[in-house]
């Protein structure tokens, strides 16, 4: 997949990742081993080699060797000690690698073979030999540290598997598929030593003696040699060869069943076993499977005298070899459940400590590993054969994850088993197909809900104690495409007519591929699901066409229903007669994952967060609260989104909500990887790259707040943990690019052929699917790479489960063209579209050459015309015969003539002669391919029924034919029109043939005809001439065609359908489905004509959003003024428009952009204050001339909340919402409402600040308050002391911007030494401005600290170096400095001693509450120690002591307590609760007042104000100083403040 090397490096050794990976390739002689030194056990999976760390008592995941492109056919360590980290594979791209596991990269690879490599082994005495075989029977042995190769071909067969000697370097021996084995020696020549023949079918497997020499066991020759062997020459040459003389045994098993043991001196057998019929015992498979039996062998090296083999189930044996009589064998694994349940492939072993190891790979998909002294199962680790499309945590039983794979199988992992780590339960009963979306009940333990990819809706018991065969309960309704998403939630009507006790708790919704979300009943599911659309409909009166449903998220607590759409909108229901709510128009694009916030949190109203990801990359996270809480009778529909994450690059495919944290989302993403986000900074936390394909799906642990779960397409789980990553933000563009080439490379899979389907097969995409790209299907359903892991099949395995469903419906690509043809209908004449079954092919009429002379007509009777040109003795001839039989007749009236060899006489006779005259001609014409003759002749006998059948049968009827058909009456016209219109249907005339139709008066079946193959257009023309306008038919047709012009991204013209359809609201729909500029417009636009005023302001709205981005603000106000709705929109963007203008006034060069800006002409009074020049603008130019307007526009404005703004949010973002409340303000001035305009302002500027843009409220605060704010306070009514508080508050951040301008531009002699110096201290300021929590509007104490502590930390850095300048500038030119120091006395404000002290508590509050989240942590991570430690011996690790808050781990809080130097004393639960306590209380003693609106950090003013040294009035410091002694207690500020208070 990666090109090249090393694409895996990142999930080498000590990530910490456990993973259920993908399952071994199958009928592969050797597609696994064992490292030399007992490390590693790798097997290939496909097209990688997986790795597995098998040091210790329980298996895990190592990594993973990247690079082949195609299923990988061999695997293969170096058995050479010291070279243990060396291993090869083969592959079917034509290639063998070489690769260290140290560095999990490729070393160097070759290309020798042209056909497929089908054997590979490590030659185990020369250690850079690797010896291959391939299908054709070409053996390349290639010594890899010279580069040098030699090529074989003893035998043109094909090769099964092939193994060098242990003791013999030159001696291999290779097995071949017809049950021939040959021992070669690659020294020589004439290299074949024996042949070995006794097999009767394929070599699966061969063995070498660990022991060499064949003088051991004499007991064996006994068995089988016969006196009258002797003497015999073995098969093979007699080779007196001295290095083969030390002979060695070999053993082989085959597929008929037997094991042999060749003796290599005498080239013959010397042993014979024959597998026997063990019972299967557990086989948890279908006795009506007929299994391939694959037979390998391994001789273990500590066990001369024994072999390990696989059985006929899954069972392994150990044969005795010296042990006397019939029963040789023991079976491995003594208890119920330790056997694989299916053939085994691969075994091999490895020394390991004292222990003799041995791993099995299985088709059940395990991979075990023996202890050959006790023959006892030490562990077995599960594996995955498909895509991993759905991941769920059980809420009753906690750490068991269901996890549904593409192998049509459910696995059931408890991942909280202390003994084994990989505890995993299978489901596969009645499944068929893959498992695409899984829900377990939200009370009943080992309830869990499946949907597949075939539609079918399905309840496992997975505790029931016979759940081995225990099949499903399956819903009888099922899905037309594939299942998306299951969810249990409160019964909606129907099913809530009944009493309480005949009704479920909860029902299970399930959402499928064609838009329908069904209700199953499971206490019933063999009746009848509803379908919820009905009720939406009844309960909310709609009319339009709903869109497709694609996602269903029902709230924790079951009050709300979150609907997601293909159209990319969100509708939110209210339980439980669905009631619409809102509609959240963000994405634009299909919806594939809704989820909502935890209730479990400390803040109540986290709970309506609730985050979308779509086929559009960027996460939006929406605040439901207002909408729940507000009464109003229409629904809402909400543009803004809460919080946006941006960072993917691909497809959002699922998200999870962290149980632990509050608002911290994790993300799967098609750009390959998963990203946690701090949704209230909207900040990416961290980002797990380790998959190697795209991912499907995301869970959070239950138990461990620092793991994640993912599923992906390349058929593995990974756990991973949050803290261990390097990454934080998703790869951009080029790793996706990447990705989309490591894609492109992935194996392309020789699918079986398969048959044309005819009919429409559940599993089947059918034409709906047919999307356009991206936006078709719900996104998760991928091509499973063709023939899941059965690739390298040799024979089609029918019985195989996995592949019983190999066709696979992908959700983005688009299908093959609509075959609807396939309909069947109950008129004759709508055919199959197939190959017309004629019997046999019409001859090829030779079409008549204009540009010859013209020819002479074909005669109509040439039999008889040519018998009337023979010798005149044979005329003569003619006459008497004639004569004679006219004779006969006119005697004997009855007997017609016989005129056995004179048929042509016919002519000259009674009817009866002409008759089989005519007759013999006719068969003349079809014998010679002219059919039309023939059918003109039986048209003269009169014969014109019989003519049309046989035409009709053979496909032959032709217009003529039609056109003569009513001479045989009415009936028969009928009959032969739609004869014909069937057979042009063959032919796929489709037009012609409805005409056909149309003739006789067929209406309905001509259109239906023409609408079934896509002809549209042409159906729809003909309904309109035909029908009645009314017709239901016309509408039919024009909105099924919209849907398939819709799907192919046709939007107009499915537009302009909907229009006809007299659906304008679905018309405006579609157009605004593409998004740009110009569709939103013209859907605007279009949705005004018909009516519908919200729709079109709501495009209209976001076209001008969109406008706005590009810097068009002309444009902008075109679109919003068509809209009186949009009044007080287009008056923030006029005065967007006016500040951004002020802002590149004033400093041209930063706002350098690719787009020139568009701004209106405006004529602009310089002189007046801004907001009276605004005002101007909106009176002259937007017409807002009465107070009513003003009133009106207000109002509208008060209506929209714009989410708080975090370092994170866009700066264009920011401008808007600054506007926003800038044009509140400026309408409250205009109307006199001092006291709202001063919020407003107040608004504007700390969203500036909290945005951590710090330089933008410089700006504002000099653009709008360009004197300060001192007339600001006349104005306001004093009595109203929230006015005043947040005039106090804004007074506050005017002197804060002072206070650092003062600082930065000091005066001027001393300026370019100062500004060099202060060069570094600007950046932290705005950077880390401090932000607000997101719901309170307080300061968020953490982050305030965090600021001063960085400022404080540079501020530190360049004290000493102020000081002195400050002192030296005592010359400057006095008026400055009086000018400096009278400003400076403004800034006293923010010396409130008041507001020092409640921020302290709030920050003690924070540190608080941050140490108990380090406590809780730790304590989980001691508890996750303790678990792989010690088998779960968790006393003693109690919370009470849990350690020092400083860890040495990196926090996986992003607030990192990284500002304490000094450690501090380990503290236990009940002091910090009690402190916890203390501060809160503390809290509220404070007026309310205070805590209402932000105010600027005032120990960080006071540091600022110190290091101004002299420049500032000595009883401001004396004041600073003072306040820094009395609060500044926190860590942070003690360092940044130590020089003043020393």
């Amino acid at each position: 997949m990666a090109a090249g090397t090393g694409m895996g490096t990142g999930m080498g050794t000590g990530m910490g990742v456990r993973a259920l990976p993908a399952s071994p390739n199958w009928y592969s002689s050797r597609c696994s081993d064992a490292s030399n030194d007992g490390r590693l056990f790798g097997f290939a999976a496909r097209h990688r080699v997986c790795l597995l760390d098998v040091a210790a008592a329980a298996p895990a995941f190592y990594g993973e060797l990247i690079g082949h492109t195609d299923r990988i056919s061999g695997f293969a360590f170096c058995p050479c000690p010291g070279q243990s980290s060396l291993c090869a594979s083969s592959s079917d791209d034509g290639s063998v690698k070489v690769w260290d596991t140290g560095t999990l990269s490729a070393v160097l690879e070759y290309s020798l073979h042209q056909n497929s490599i089908s054997a590979l082994h490590w030659s185990p005495l020369v250690k850079d030999l690797i010896v291959s075989g391939d299908e054709k029977g070409v053996i390349v042995c290639y010594w890899h540290n010279r580069s040098d190769s030699q090529q074989f071909f003893p035998e043109p067969r094909t090769v099964f598997c092939l193994t060098c000697s242990p003791h013999h370097e030159n001696l291999v021996a290779i097995g071949y598929k017809d049950g021939m084995v040959v021992v070669i020696d690659i020294s020589r020549k004439r290299e074949v030593v024996h042949r070995l023949r006794g097999h009767e079918d394929e070599i699966h497997c061969l063995a070498w003696c660990p022991v060499p020499g064949e003088e051991r066991l004499p007991a064996w020759q006994d068995e089988l040699q016969a006196p009258s062997e002797e003497g015999k020459v073995p098969n093979g040459e007699l080779t007196q060869d001295t290095a083969t003389k030390k002979g060695c045994y070999l053993a082989s098993g085959s597929k008929d069943q037997t094991i042999r043991i060749w003796s290599c001196t005498r080239g013959r057998s010397v042993m014979t076993l024959k597998l026997p019929p063990t019972k299967r015992r557990g086989g948890a498979v279908d006795p009506a499977v007929k299994e391939r039996i694959w037979l390998t062998v391994h001789w273990p090296a500590g066990h001369p005298t024994e072999i390990v083999s696989s059985g006929f189930g899954g069972e392994l044996l150990l044969w005795n070899l010296t042990q006397p009589g019939k029963r040789k064998w023991t079976l491995l694994g003594s208890s119920e459940g330790q056997n694989h349940s299916r053939i085994v492939f691969n075994l091999s072993s490895v020394k390991h400590q004292d222990k003799e190891l041995l791993f099995s790979i299985s088709m059940d998909r395990d991979v075990k590993c023996w202890d050959l002294s006790t023959l006892d199962c030490s562990w077995t680790m599960p594996s995955l054969g498909g895509f991993v499309y759905s991941l769920a945590f059980s809420p009753v039983d906690t750490g068991c994850l269901a996890v549904g794979v593409g192998d049509s199988m459910i696995r059931v992992w408890n991942t909280l088993s202390m003994n084994n780590i990989y505890d995993v339960k299978t489901f596969w009963q009645s499944i068929k197909s893959k498992v695409t979306a899984l829900s377990w009940h939200p009370a009943k333990e080992g309830s869990l809900a499946f949907g597949t990819d075939d539609g079918k809706v399905g309840i496992f018991d997975t505790l029931s104690s016979s759940a081995k065969n225990k099949p499903p309960q399956i819903s009888s309704t099922y899905h037309k495409k594939t299942v998306y998403t299951l969810a249990w939630g409160p019964p909606t009507p129907p099913l809530t007519s009944g009493e309480e006790s005949e009704q479920p708790s909860v029902t299970l919704y399930s959402c499928a591929g064609e838009g329908i979300v069904f209700q199953h009943n499971p206490w019933k599911l063999n009746g009848e699901a509803n379908d919820i659309n009905k009720v939406i409909r009844d309960t909310n009166s709609i009319k339009h066409k709903l869109p497709a449903r694609t996602e269903i998220s029902w709230k924790p607590d079951g009050k709300l229903l979150a609907l997601g759409n293909e159209d990319g909108s969100i509708e939110i229901f209210q339980a439980p007669n669905l009631k619409l709510l809102c509609t959240i128009q963000q994405h634009h694009k299909l919806i594939n994952a809704i989820r909502w916030h935890h209730e479990h949190g400390t803040q109540p109203e986290l709970s309506y967060l609730i985050a979308s990801g779509s086929i559009n990359a960027t996460i939006y996270v929406h605040n439901l609260k207002s909408v729940v809480e507000n009464s109003s009778e229409s629904p809402l529909t909400i543009t803004e989104p809460f919080r946006t994450l941006a960072g993917h690059t691909a497809k959002i495919t699922s998200l999870s909500w962290s149980p632990h944290h509050e608002g911290r989302l994790v993300s799967a993403c098609y750009d390959g990887t998963a990203q946690v986000w701090d949704v209230m900074k909207e900040e990416p936390l961290c980002n797990y790259r380790g998959h190697q394909g795209r991912l499907l799906s995301v869970q959070w642990s239950p138990v461990d707040s620092d793991c994640v779960y993912t599923g992906a397409d390349d058929f593995s789980v990974h756990k991973w943990h949050i803290s261990k990553q390097e990454h934080t933000r998703p790869p951009q563009g080029k790793k996706s690019v990447e990705l989309e080439k490591k894609r492109s490379m992935q194996p392309k899979v020789k699918a079986k052929k398969k048959k044309k389907p005819t009919g429409k097969s559940p599993g089947k995409q059918d034409a709906n699917d047919a999307m356009n790209g991206d936006d078709s299907m719900k996104e998760m359903l991928l091509e499973e790479n063709g023939v899941s892991d059965h690739e390298g099949e040799k024979e089609a395995q029918e019985a195989e489960l996995a592949d019983k469903v190999s066709v696979t419906v992908s959700r983005d690509t688009p299908s093959s063209a609509c075959d609807y043809s396939s309909f069947s209908s109950p008129k004759p004449f709508v055919t199959q579209k197939a190959a017309p079954v004629k019997k046999d092919p019409p001859k090829e009429k030779p079409a008549p050459d204009a540009s010859l002379k013209k020819k002479k007509p074909r005669s109509i009777l040439p039999f008889s015309t040519l018998m009337d040109h023979r010798s005149k003795d044979e005329l003569h001839q003619d006459c008497l015969k004639l004569a004679a039989c006219l004779k006969t007749k006119d005697n004997n009236e009855d007997v017609s003539p016989d005129l056995k060899d004179f048929i042509h006489l016919g002519l000259f006779t009674d009817r009866d002669s002409l008759h089989k005259m005519i007759d013999m001609e006719g068969k003349h014409h079809l014998e010679n391919g002219h059919a039309e003759l023939f059918q003109q002749l039986m048209l003269w006998k009169g014969d014109l029924k019989g003519v049309l059948q046989a035409a009709a049968e053979r496909g032959e009827l032709t217009d003529q034919l039609v056109a003569m058909s009513p001479m045989a009456g009415y009936q028969a016209w009928v009959w032969t029109v739609e004869a014909f219109a069937k057979q042009l249907c063959f032919q796929e005339q489709y037009v012609k043939a409805a005409s056909h139709l149309l003739s006789i008066h067929k209406v309905y079946e001509a259109i239906e005809l023409l609408k079934v193959n896509s002809f549209y257009r042409e159906a729809i023309v003909m309904a309109k001439a035909r029908l009645r306008p009314e017709d239901p038919i016309l509408k039919d047709l024009y909105t099924s065609w919209a849907a398939l012009l819709e799907k192919d991204g046709h939007y107009s013209m499915a537009a302009k359908c909907y229009l006809g359809a007299s659906s304008p609201y679905d018309a405006v729909k579609v157009l605004s489905k593409k998004g740009d500029v110009t569709s939103l417009k013209t859907a605007a636009e279009l949705a005004l004509i018909s009516g519908e005023e919200e729709l079109s302001a709501t495009l209209s709205l976001r076209c001008a959003q969109d406008l706005l981005l590009s810097r068009n603000w002309v444009g902008a106000q075109e679109v919003l003024q068509q809209h009186k709705t949009l009044f007080g929109q287009s008056l923030v963007f006029c005065l967007n428009e006016l500040l951004c203008r002020c802002l590149s006034e004033r400093n041209p060069c930063e706002r350098k952009s690719p787009v020139p800006p568009c701004y209106h002409n405006w004529e602009l009074n310089r002189e007046a204050s801004f907001f009276d020049m605004v005002a101007e603008v909106w009176q002259n130019v937007l017409g807002m001339d009465t107070t009513e307007r003003a009133t009106c526009a207000q109002e509208q404005l008060c209506r929209i909340e714009h989410p708080p703004s975090t370092s994170n949010t866009h700066p264009k973002q920011v401008l808007f919402h600054i506007s926003h409340d800038l044009a509140l303000a400026a309408l409250s001035c205009h109307l006199g409402t001092w006291d709202e305009a001063v919020k407003n302002i107040l608004g504007a500027v700390t969203r500036s600040f909290d945005a951590g843009n710090f330089t933008l409220m410089q700006e504002i605060c000099s653009i709008i308050l360009p004197e300060g704010c001192d007339d600001l306070r006349h104005k306001l009514d004093s009595t109203n002391s929230q006015s005043m508080d947040a005039c106090r508050s804004l007074e506050g951040f005017v002197a804060y911007r002072l206070l650092y301008d003062l600082w930065w531009n000091p005066p001027k002699d001393c300026l370019g030494l100062q500004k060099a110096v202060l060069g570094p201290v600007l950046c932290p300021s705005e950077q880390t401005a401090p932000e607000k929590s997101c719901v309170s509007g307080d300061p968020s104490p953490e982050e305030t600290v965090q600021t001063a502590a960085e400022m404080g930390e540079n501020l530190c850095s360049t004290t000493d170096v102020h000081k002195c300048e400050t002192q030296s500038d005592s010359g400057t030119d006095s008026t400055d400095v009086v000018d400096r120091q009278s400003k400076l006395k403004g800034c006293q404000v923010l010396l409130s001693e008041e507001m020092a002290a409640l921020q302290n508590t709030q920050r003690d509050i924070a540190e608080v509450q941050e140490t108990l989240a380090e406590m809780i942590r730790q304590h989980q991570q001691q508890r996750d120690n303790l678990q792989e430690n010690t088998n779960g011996n968790m006393e003693g690790s109690n919370l009470e002591q849990s350690s020092e808050t400083e860890s040495d781990k990196p926090c996986s809080d992003s607030n990192q307590m990284n500002c304490k130097d000094e450690v501090k004393q380990p503290i236990t639960l009940p002091e910090l609760t009690k402190q916890l306590l203390k501060a809160k209380q503390k809290l509220a003693e404070f007026p309310d007042n205070l805590k209402v609106f932000p105010f600027p950090d005032v120990l960080e003013c006071c540091l600022v104000l110190l290091h101004l040294g002299s420049q500032c009035p000595s009883e401001l410091q004396e004041e600073a100083l003072a306040l820094l002694r009395k609060h500044g207690s926190a860590g942070i500020y003690k360092r940044a403040g130590r020089s003043f208070l020393t």
